[in-house]
């Protein structure tokens, strides 16, 4: 008895033993052992694939153009133009089995796999997605952009420019005193004064544009700190106040205020603001602008997206200091007045709370965002697809992209000098704008 008694406690004993060892065991595996990663097909297990497949997604969810209606806008739709993009870069056949998603995906990992190389399949990837995106509509405005070029487009858009040196410019270092920049500035003008050659004039010009910039307090604090340059430009041409808005940036709204307060103990009667050459900037500056003259929460323009219109609202209070230049402002476009600048032309003109002068607008009347690209397939860069998310609409509600914006007043009429008197009341707008015009923006 006391013997099977010893067996069974043996037995139990093995039998825990390895119950326990085999529970350690698990616990080792589970603990150690990575989840597997779930694609949303089995062929995105490819990185290269999967970054194709990353902006097929991105065009689908957010480019201007709804999937399904490509062809009414002359397009192949987008299985069909990564499968065309594919063949070309792969030199392979690259049919797709379906127009689905999966189809894609699956055609790019055949095409892919014919590469010899990480770095061919690297190149295809890319190839592909740009040769896509640079097909989209407006042709050469989606592209793929690296992390370097997303930054330097940032910075434009900001109005920063870092391979410009102002203070270099003067001779001087950054940062130095503003007796020091008007004595630099009054030693080299007078150097270059007497010189007649086309390169000391364009000298001389950057020289007087970097001490505009760095003796005016205002400015000189934005580019120490940012190396953000003016964006407006204020003269006063008898009762008219002029400004030239060489861009839209960050800054500009500041900056217009700016020069609407420092004009305001000046007797004047009216408003000019030059668009001319304008390249647009970010459009929140749009409904911002347009909200001082008519206040905030009205409409000011429309995007479509995909089918839809969606209306934007003004976002800032009436400026009270614009309040003396009613019915007697003119804004100033030509054909490379574009993008923001043209948007925020259109709801004026809508408004009538200014007359338009000069020529057609460039109708470049899109809005663009970057959506990255986060599959990791270089190792020294990363990616991001720049993508036409919306078109805006003019005045009259037609699309802004390839018809720009007409002005009020053409200049290449021949009675436009005429049609002045008739639109403003200001005598001296009447003669700033006829002389103005028609003669490069005064900076």
């Amino acid at each position: 008895m006391i013997a099977r008694w010893r067996k069974m406690v043996l037995w139990l004993f093995v039998v825990a033993l390895v119950a326990a060892t085999t529970a350690v065991g698990y616990h080792k595996y589970f603990a150690t052992t990575a989840p597997q990663p779930q694609y949303a097909t089995a062929a995105e297990a490819d990185p290269y694939v999967r970054f194709s497949m990353e902006a097929y997604d991105a065009i689908n969810a957010n480019y201007w153009m709804k999937p399904g209606q490509y062809a009414k806008f002359g397009l192949p739709e987008l299985p069909a133009l990564f499968a065309m993009a594919a063949k070309q870069v792969s030199g392979t056949d690259a049919t797709l089995a379906t127009t689905t998603r999966t189809g894609v995906a699956q055609m790019l990992g055949k095409a892919f796999a014919a590469a010899t190389s990480t770095d061919e399949r690297r190149q295809w990837a890319l190839s592909s997605v740009s040769l896509v995106s640079n097909t989209l509509l407006p042709a050469g405005r989606n592209q793929v952009l690296s992390n370097k070029q997303e930054v330097a487009l940032r910075q434009e858009v900001s109005n920063i420019k870092p391979a410009d040196d102002l203070y270099g410019n003067l001779g001087l270092q950054k940062g130095a005193s503003t007796d020091q920049v008007n004595q630099a500035y009054k030693q080299k003008a007078a150097e270059l004064a007497q010189a007649t050659s086309s390169d000391a004039k364009a000298q001389l010009q950057k020289i007087a544009y970097a001490h505009q910039v760095l003796a005016n307090p205002d400015s000189k604090v934005l580019y120490d700190q940012s190396l953000i340059q003016p964006t407006v430009f204020p003269h006063i041409f008898d009762h008219t106040l002029y400004l030239y808005i060489e861009q839209i940036a960050p800054t500009t709204l500041q900056e217009f205020g700016r020069a609407l307060n420092n004009a305001s103990t000046t007797p004047l009667n009216s408003l000019v603001i030059d668009l001319r050459g304008n390249i647009g900037g970010a459009l929140d500056f749009a409904p911002a602008f347009v909200g001082l003259f008519v206040g905030a929460n009205q409409y000011a323009f429309d995007f479509y997206h995909q089918g839809d219109y969606t209306p934007v609202r003004t976002t800032l209070s009436q400026y009270p200091e614009l309040a003396r230049y009613k019915n007697n402002i003119a804004i100033l476009t030509d054909n490379m007045t574009q993008s923001t600048a043209e948007v925020t032309t259109a709801a004026l003109k809508r408004y009538n709370l200014a007359q338009v002068v000069g020529g057609t607008t460039r109708g470049w009347g899109s809005v663009e965002n970057t959506y990255p690209l986060a599959s990791p397939i270089d190792p020294s860069a990363t990616y991001a697809l720049l993508l036409v998310n919306n078109l805006t609409l003019r005045d009259d509600n037609a699309p802004i992209e390839g018809a720009g914006v007409v002005p009020t007043i053409a200049t290449s009429a021949q009675n436009w000098h005429a049609l002045l008197s008739a639109a403003f009341t200001s005598q001296s707008l009447i003669q700033t704008v006829s002389s103005r015009a028609t003669q490069p923006p005064v900076k």
